[in-house]
C-alpha cells in the first residue's frame, strides 16, 4: 500500500527501569507507541510509564493480561469497569475493552458503560450500564477503547454502532485468517469501515 505499517513494543517488564530502557529504545527506533500490561506490571509502574510516554511524544497502549482472573469471577474479584477507571487514573491511549462481539463477547449494555467511562469527560448515572453514580472526570484525559479479539469484516457493522468513531479496532486473525489472503483480509476491513 505504500503505508507506513506499526508495531507496538511490549515494555512490560520486572521493574520499572528496565521498562522505561525499553521506551527509551522503542523511541530511538521511531516506534510512536509503546504497550504495557497495566496489571501485571502494576499501577505505579504503569504510571511511570505512562508519564514517560506523554513527555517524549509517544503513545501507550494498554494490555489486560490476566483480567479475566480478576473480574470474571462473578462471586468475588473486581469487575472490569474498577479496572477501567483505575487505567484511567493510572494513564493510558487506548485499552482493550472487549467487543460485545468476537471472541471477547461481553454484555452490551455493562460495556458500553465502562467505554464511556474510559473516554467521557461526565457519564451521567445509569444502573443499566453498570454506572452506579454520576462521574465527572473534570480534566482528567480520556482512554481510547480497543476492540480487539477474534473480531473480522462481518463485524464490522456492529463495531461501529456500538463503538462510534472514537474506538480502535484491532483485526489480528480477522485478518490474516481471510479465505482469500492476507491483502484481501485487510482490503475487506477497509471497504467494510
Amino acid at each position: 500500500t505504500g503505508e507506513i505499517k506499526g508495531h507496538y513494543l511490549n515494555a512490560t517488564a520486572g521493574t520499572c527501569e528496565e521498562m522505561i530502557k525499553r521506551a527509551v529504545f522503542a523511541r530511538e527506533l521511531g516506534v510512536p507507541i509503546v504497550m504495557h500490561d497495566y496489571l501485571t506490571g502494576g499501577f505505579t509502574a504503569n504510571t511511570s510509564l505512562a508519564h514517560y510516554c506523554r513527555d517524549n511524544g509517544l503513545l501507550l497502549h494498554i494490555h489486560r493480561a490476566m483480567h479475566a482472573v480478576i473480574d470474571r469471577q462473578k462471586n468475588h474479584g473486581m469487575h472490569f469497569r474498577v479496572l477501567a477507571k483505575a487505567l484511567r487514573l493510572s494513564g493510558g491511549d487506548h485499552i482493550h475493552a472487549g467487543t460485545v462481539v468476537g471472541k471477547l463477547e461481553g454484555e452490551r449494555e455493562i460495556t458500553l458503560g465502562f467505554v464511556d467511562l474510559l473516554r467521557d469527560d461526565f457519564v451521567e448515572k445509569d444502573r443499566s450500564r453498570g454506572i452506579y453514580f454520576t462521574q465527572d472526570w473534570v480534566s482528567l484525559p480520556g482512554v481510547l477503547p480497543v476492540a480487539s479479539g477474534g473480531i473480522h469484516v462481518w463485524h464490522m457493522p456492529a463495531l461501529t454502532e456500538i463503538f462510534g468513531d472514537d474506538s480502535v479496532l484491532q483485526f489480528g486473525g480477522g485478518t490474516l485468517g481471510h479465505p482469500w489472503g492476507n491483502a484481501p483480509g485487510a482490503v475487506a476491513n477497509r471497504v467494510a469501515l
